[in-house]
């Protein structure tokens, strides 16, 4: 008989009952992605969720299975990823208190579980989510980007006017169909509600921090590379607005390089209004 598996609940799936001997546990996740292929498991690729339910088996000594706030892209950065995972009342009780330290001695030093902690029933790490919120980093420097931070800030090789690309960044807040900025998936709407797009200039480094309900596929890093075509000057700043009316992805639109891009942050409701914002959530929009 094998060990039996710590489950990601399905989307349609009420949440387990911890009275009947399950604990709903959330983790903390960073990583740097630079080696690796994105969040979601592929044959033959090392992946965040890979190695971290690799991991986790190897200290729980059973099959885990994890939902995750955000399935990052190859090469992009987390600082502020959420999962979690559904484990037996008694592993969790054995486990707690020592399971950040048992981790980090079998992951690899660019993925890091910072935090676990005993969960509401109904928290759902995707479904439960208000709000993500990511950073792209880049430099407009002839010298590259500052040496200690070449891993995490995006080369640009062009001047960039970032009072133009602030501008363009206004202009496509609120709730819109993103799909000239998606790659689309199957069943997949893209339709998104934009909550913030900054563009603020240190010195030689542009940051552009953007946060919405949630964010289709690869649509963060086509922001900013509608954006670069208005800093570089080859579009102006009503441009990126005006692809808002397409229906498909819009060709002409480059995707940033996914090693300036950072997962922050993602924002959660009170326990009481998890299962609320859940079915809200599921809704499809169109």
């Amino acid at each position: 008989m094998g060990a039996e598996p710590c489950t990601a609940q399905h989307p349609d799936e009420p949440a387990p009952d911890q009275g009947g001997g399950l604990v709903r546990v959330r983790l903390a996740i960073s990583y740097d992605g630079t080696a690796l292929h994105g969040w979601a498991r592929q044959p033959g690729q090392r992946t965040v969720q890979g190695d971290l339910e690799q991991a986790l088996a190897t200290v729980l000594r059973r099959p885990v299975e994890l939902t995750v706030a955000g399935r990052t892209d190859a090469g992009v950065h987390a600082t502020g990823q959420v999962a979690h995972c559904d484990v037996p009342r008694d592993v969790w009780d054995e486990h707690r208190g020592r399971l950040v330290r048992r981790l980090r001695g079998v992951l690899a030093p660019d993925i890091a579980v910072t935090a676990v902690e005993e969960a509401h029933p109904d928290f759902d790490a995707r479904f439960s989510a208000l709000g993500r919120h990511y950073v792209y980093r880049l430099s407009d420097s002839p010298a590259g980007p500052p040496p200690l931070r070449r891993l995490d800030t995006a080369a640009w090789p062009r001047s960039l006017d970032a009072t133009r690309m602030a501008a363009a960044a206004g202009l496509l807040l609120g709730e819109h169909d993103f799909a000239a900025y998606c790659r689309r998936r199957e069943g997949a709407t893209t339709i998104r509600t934009l909550l913030a797009l900054d563009v603020v200039r240190d010195g030689d480094v542009i940051t552009i921090a953007a946060s919405a309900d949630a964010f289709c596929h690869s649509m963060v890093r086509s922001l900013v590379g509608a954006l670069l075509a208005v800093g570089e000057g080859r579009r102006p700043p009503e441009w990126p607005a005006t692809l808002l009316a397409r229906t498909e992805r819009a060709s002409e639109v480059p995707v940033a390089p996914a090693g300036g891009l950072a997962l922050v942050r993602v924002d959660y409701p009170p326990d009481d209004m998890l299962a609320a914002r859940a079915t809200v959530t599921r809704a499809r929009r169109s």
